[in-house]
């Protein structure tokens, strides 16, 4: 039987060269792009045919920082699908960030400079706000949305005697430091992002625990240092013009600079291949390119609190709850 693959995200970056990646393992999958923008998501199936012409390609619209959006999404999967082996949580953004010009240059002419570019860490804050369902947008679109998705998908992900798949695309930048579990949702810090993303890592550990009985694993990722709409939302155009030559010569000596998206995708394509049970849910599995422009994936522990992770599973849990009360209010005043 085909696959089915939903990757969220999916019109442009890592997201589309993984289709493109997915597509030339296995053509015979059924491939579902999830996306925002559903003009992009034409323009990124009709790409993805140009080289895969025999490809089952649909689309979906969602928006993973929509509670609606998410709800309406996961049941027109549901209509469509009577299972999901891989969910592709790729969507995220990093609104407004904000550079410390003078970190940089700073740390440009530093030994710290690989880590700096690699983690961005002490030189990105954002300017988070809430959304229109009072929640905080990077929160509600790099995690919850993505969590309520998983919840409403799962009759699709969990059928009986089958093995299901998710993979989160998370970051370098997934810092323990930018995380309070007394503030899951970033209202009081400047590092959303970063928060959101070490969420997601122990969101992945918790699921884990609580689903790897029904045949579901989940698994993390980091993409490396890819250039991408977003990478290049963080600085203005001639920045990049002057520092692209430093990066690719310092890629020479580190492995984390993919800066493709291609490159980037090599750990999310890696996992569609491997055996769930042969994985470690401790690890997040790093997409690496060495100096000589071979890619390869290598898994890394990461620095998570166990006990942590669970009661963000709890909460996540309570205020799916109060989302889900919400939504049937609405309904019911319409």
């Amino acid at each position: 039987m085909e696959k089915v693959v939903l990757v969220t995200g999916a019109n442009s970056g890592i997201g589309l060269a993984l289709c493109e990646r997915l597509l030339s393992e296995d053509s015979q999958l059924l491939l579902c792009l999830a996306c925002r923008n559903m003009k992009r998501a034409e323009d990124a199936r009709s790409a993805l045919l140009t080289s895969h012409i025999n490809a089952h390609i649909d689309l979906l619209h969602l928006d993973v920082g929509s509670v609606q959006s998410v709800l309406t999404a996961a049941q027109e999967l549901k209509t469509r699908y009577n299972r999901i082996d891989f969910l592709y949580l790729n969507a995220g953004i990093m609104p407004n960030p904000q550079v410390d010009v003078k970190a940089l240059f700073k740390g440009l002419f530093s030994r710290n400079v690989i880590n700096m570019f690699a983690t961005a860490e002490g030189l990105l804050t954002q300017r988070d706000r809430l959304n229109s369902d009072g929640l905080q947008e990077v929160f509600a679109t790099n995690l919850f949305g993505h969590f309520l998705l998983i919840r409403e998908l799962e009759p699709l992900l969990c059928p009986g005697g089958k093995t299901s798949r998710i993979v989160w695309t998370s970051s370098s930048n997934a810092r323990r430091s930018a995380f309070s579990i007394e503030d899951i949702q970033h209202r009081n810090g400047t590092e959303p992002y970063s928060s959101s993303k070490y969420a997601s890592d122990m969101l992945s550990l918790a699921l884990n625990r609580h689903k790897n009985s029904q045949g579901l694993f989940s698994s993390v990722i980091c993409p490396g240092l890819v250039m991408t709409n977003l990478t290049y939302g963080i600085l203005p155009s001639f920045f990049w013009t002057l520092i692209m030559p430093i990066m690719w010569l310092i890629r020479i000596f580190t492995n984390t600079f993919t800066l493709t998206p291609y490159n980037g995708a090599e750990a999310l394509h890696w996992l569609f291949v491997q055996n769930p049970e042969s994985l470690d849910p401790r690890a997040k599995y790093h997409s690496l390119t060495s100096g000589l422009g071979k890619n390869y994936t290598q898994p890394r522990q990461m620095d998570i609190d166990e006990q942590m992770s669970e009661i963000l599973y709890s909460k996540l849990l309570e205020l799916e709850k109060v989302v889900r009360r919400k939504q049937s209010e609405g309904n019911a005043d319409k």
